[in-house]
């Protein structure tokens, strides 16, 4: 099944007109993403934007041979033209399913916001999904047991969809997963990339065409990765968006409850209100058996630095003459056994620190220690991972992967 892809932007398409963001304003020559619109096999057109035509015939092909068009979602705005020879548009009710004078069966699909997803199956089998804007599938059964070929969808609005795609089976280890309707509200360029290839998706550029059902790269998803930065960084965030299309998450807190701490409490609640709903809580800085575990969901461990907090002292490694006398053996044991079990874990582990080595010099001896310790643990940690990022004013930048 050739798929080609009209366009990839959101409704208003890439820059939107008048606007003077600065994602807008880097959105130009191959960055420029018109409305999205799907052209399948020369046969189905998905979607109908302005220009459909002209881009069709960018990109080599024609809509000549059109024989059905189907809209996903309510189109704002002045009304399309429809080029001439074009069939006239329409949305599917969902569930109802169409055969194609050539061959292709599309089933409408449910969603749960205004929108229409279609499942399109070619004569040979292959499978594809395409989903409107901001919508994530409502009707696929609990287990979807074979995988889609290829799912275009709106990953940077939806990531969740994506996660309640994979927890049904209908996203597999091997799916393409196109990421579309993109909008100004994410980056643009290698940024961008990154975030998507996070998610197991990738962007392309307008006028592609691909095969469903041939043999591509899917992004690999680091197992490992370890997130850094300074105070309100932006690091937790950063840490979250990696796994917020994952079907299951478990967050280990390792700064647990304070009595009597309202301005920690109030802390604790956005973290809560910002996380999923699906997304399990622990509150515990034994690590070493959560990454033991064969089996399980991905871990979000926030932070290191709370672990190393509580580490120090379980052996007293705040007194000068306790650290001395055994505490710095102790920590360094307690420390080697928390590297070698993320060494040797099989789970997806997304972990959280701070950078406190670029500030103040701490004015106590206790305080340059645990610096220092952290220092030494971070780079530990980092060494067994695939991907390190160091987050700053809310930049993620990579230092590995």
């Amino acid at each position: 099944m050739e798929l080609t892809l009209l366009g990839t932007g959101a409704p208003l398409g890439l820059p939107r007109p008048d606007c003077p963001c600065a994602v807008c304003a880097l959105s130009r020559g191959p960055r420029v993403r018109a409305a999205t619109a799907l052209l399948v096999d020369g046969a189905l057109l998905l979607d109908l934007t302005p220009g459909a035509a002209l881009a069709a015939a960018r990109s080599g092909h024609s809509l000549v041979g059109v024989r059905q068009v189907l809209l996903t979602h309510p189109h704002d705005g002045p009304a399309v033209e429809v080029p001439a020879g074009l069939p006239t548009a329409g949305r599917v009710p969902d569930g109802r399913e169409l055969t194609l004078i050539s061959g292709h069966r599309v089933r409408a699909v449910p969603m749960d916001s205004p929108g229409t997803g279609y499942e399109v199956t070619s004569a040979d089998g292959e499978r594809l999904l395409y989903l409107p804007p901001g919508g994530a599938v409502a009707g696929l059964p609990e287990n979807h047991r074979v995988p889609y070929d290829t799912v275009v969808a709106d990953v940077t609005g939806r990531p969740d969809g994506l996660a309640r795609l994979r927890a049904t089976g209908a996203v597999g280890p091997v799916t393409e997963v196109i990421a579309v309707h993109l909008d100004h509200d994410m980056p643009t360029g290698a940024e961008l990339d990154r975030r998507l290839a996070a998610s197991g998706a990738r962007a392309v550029p307008d006028g592609t065409t691909l095969y469903v059902g041939d043999y591509h790269e899917v992004p690999d998803v680091p197992r490992r990765t370890l997130v850094t930065g300074g105070a309100r960084s932006g690091k937790s965030v950063e840490a979250e968006r990696r796994l917020e299309s994952f079907p299951e998450v478990l967050y280990v807190a390792t700064g647990g409850s304070r009595e009597g701490d309202p301005e920690w409490a109030e802390r604790v609640g956005l973290h809560r209100e910002r996380r999923p709903g699906s997304w399990r809580t622990a509150e515990t800085c034994d690590l070493v058996p959560l990454l033991e575990e064969e089996d399980g969901p991905a871990l979000l461990v926030d932070c290191l630095s709370l672990w190393l907090t509580d580490a120090m002292d379980r052996v007293d490694a705040w007194d000068d003459e306790r650290w001395a006398a055994g505490g710095q053996r102790a920590l360094r044991k307690r420390t080697a056994e928390l590297v070698a079990a993320v060494r040797a874990t099989r789970r997806t582990v997304v972990a959280v620190t701070n950078e406190v080595g670029s500030g103040v010099v701490p004015g106590t001896a206790a305080g340059r220690r645990f610096r220092d310790e952290l220092g030494r643990l971070n780079a530990a940690f980092a060494d067994e991972c695939e991907e390190v990022l160091l987050v700053v004013a809310g930049q993620a930048l990579v230092l590995r992967g």
